[in-house]
């Protein structure tokens, strides 16, 4: 059997931090996903804004076979568009200089000069004095009229060059309520089709967002899980932050649209409190964009990106992720096993920080029992935990305290599995429901040499006595296996 794993710990050796790789023509074939598996990746995203439908429906089962030709329970991750604006098709490129005036104009082609076509009505949502920035944040506009129902006038205030189909961001105006696009509601179906487990909303403005996408998932029979992009000065803002992480399954920090939209330097603080909201709440987080970027044509990362590799996780990040280095770059294999060695390092000689650190105050009992179970292993010395879950509830939140040994999920459900794919030290297992699942698994990883060569294996078990029932945790068990 396949581990994804790396730190040693008891004889063990496991990575914590998961690694969550963008697809794309340099690894669109089996022979690529499973060395990619191989090599440290714990899931892969799919980008609907460039994705075909014909290549997903291809692709995913690749991936899925490959999970069972490695034993190791793979995540697959739909990365919806969203309202992301852009420019349309200029005859070339424009250079404008500082003060001079540009009409947006939905639906218009461009006139060879400053009449710009764009792919989103600003019209209906911009108002006079908002920012717009164009070409990610290269060139920096302000909208000085909305001419009519299609047209919005802005006035250039530093000099450059548009080119066609370049990211328009606009951090003052309101997309509250209209973040689903009809291309992300066909998506959406599509998704619910085809064997997704988690569903990434870009652009979200409030909590309000993910529950209009949870209404929608539900509507179409999908077990997905949410994850929230935060990518917008609207997210962040103080106390709405808070209320997207309690309501979404995990959180992504999209840096690339967010230093556009907030500014480059707040993004590592809005990173910071993004991973501890995270913890705090049992929710997924993943660090996404630009970590390995110069390993798109170059076979060695940069110190700068080690060090931003490093940092995400000194923080407790469940996983970070590949977007470029894997969906396009000459080195996906190199960027994986780069990223991995560097997680490696970092988790042999740096401790991440306590929960007593991050979480002040009253907790749930879920949170507590899962706060003594991981307290409980350290003090015993336990080779791992192991947690009996039927949603994946259980182990995220034993995950969430971080430990520093391996957490051995078992669940009924292949769909948790590959959920629990991308959380923090979690390995996955598919077993019937039954009250000796967690201890049975135990017996037979320990006959398989899994826990090493010792004599003895202690392990603490953390379940419910009710088998199967989400929600019913309550008991913490320590077994001694020979």
């Amino acid at each position: 059997m396949s581990c994804a794993i790396i730190l040693i710990v008891n004889s063990i050796i496991f990575k914590r931090t998961k690694i969550l790789a963008s697809v794309g023509p340099p690894i669109d074939s089996p022979e690529m996903i499973n060395a990619l598996i191989d090599a440290g990746v714990n899931g892969f995203r799919f980008n609907f804004s460039h994705a075909s439908y014909e290549d997903v429906v291809r692709q995913i089962p690749l991936v899925r076979q490959a999970s069972v030709d490695q034993g190791k329970p793979v995540a697959v991750l739909q990365d919806l568009q969203g309202p992301k604006i852009r420019l349309g098709n200029l005859q070339h490129n424009v250079e404008v200089k500082k003060d001079d005036h540009l009409s947006l104009q939905y639906g218009a082609e461009h006139d060879g000069h400053y009449v710009l076509p764009v792919q989103y009505n600003l019209a209906e949502k911009v108002k006079v004095g908002e920012p717009v920035y164009m070409f990610d944040g290269k060139i920096h506009t302000i909208v000085t009229e909305v001419k009519d129902s299609t047209t919005v006038i802005v006035r250039v205030e530093n000099d450059g060059v548009l080119m066609s189909r370049k990211g328009i961001n606009l951090p003052e105006t309101d997309f509250s309520g209209d973040i689903l696009t009809a291309k992300d509601m066909k998506d959406i179906e599509f998704g619910a089709r085809h064997d997704i487990d988690y569903v990434a909303l870009s652009f979200v403005q409030s909590a309000d967002d993910i529950r209009d996408l949870r209404q929608m998932l539900l509507s179409h029979g999908s077990t997905a899980q949410i994850i929230a992009k935060v990518e917008t000065k609207s997210a962040i803002k103080e106390g709405e932050l808070e209320k997207i992480v309690r309501v979404s399954d995990g959180v992504m920090v999209a840096r690339g649209d967010l230093a556009v939209e907030v500014g480059p330097e707040i993004v590592p603080i809005v990173q910071r409190r993004i991973i501890a909201l995270c913890r705090k709440y049992g929710k997924l987080s993943i660090v996404a964009t630009q970590m390995m970027a110069s390993m798109v044509d170059a076979p060695e990362p940069t110190r700068a990106e080690v060090s931003d590799i490093a940092t995400a996780v000194i923080l407790g990040a469940d996983a970070v992720m590949l977007s470029d280095e894997t969906a396009g770059g000459h080195y996906p294999l190199e960027a994986v096993a780069s990223m991995k060695k560097v997680i490696m390092y970092t988790q042999e000689h740096v401790a991440v920080a306590s929960m007593h650190d991050i979480v002040p105050g009253k907790r749930t009992a879920r949170d507590a029992i899962a706060a003594v179970a991981v307290e409980l292993a350290d003090q015993l010395q336990a080779t791992a935990i192991i947690a009996e879950t039927r949603s994946g509830a259980t182990a995220v939140n034993i995950a969430a305290n971080r430990p520093n040994l391996p957490i051995l999920s078992v669940t009924s459900e292949m769909r948790t599995a590959q959920q629990l794919a991308l959380s923090y030290g979690n390995k996955s297992f598919v077993r019937p429901d039954s009250k000796k699942a967690g201890y049975d698994l135990a017996k037979q990883l320990k006959a398989e040499g899994f826990f090493g060569e010792e004599k003895k294996t202690t392990v603490v078990i953390v379940s419910g006595r009710h088998p199967g029932l989400s929600g019913g945790t309550d008991t913490i068990r320590v077994r001694v296996i020979e």
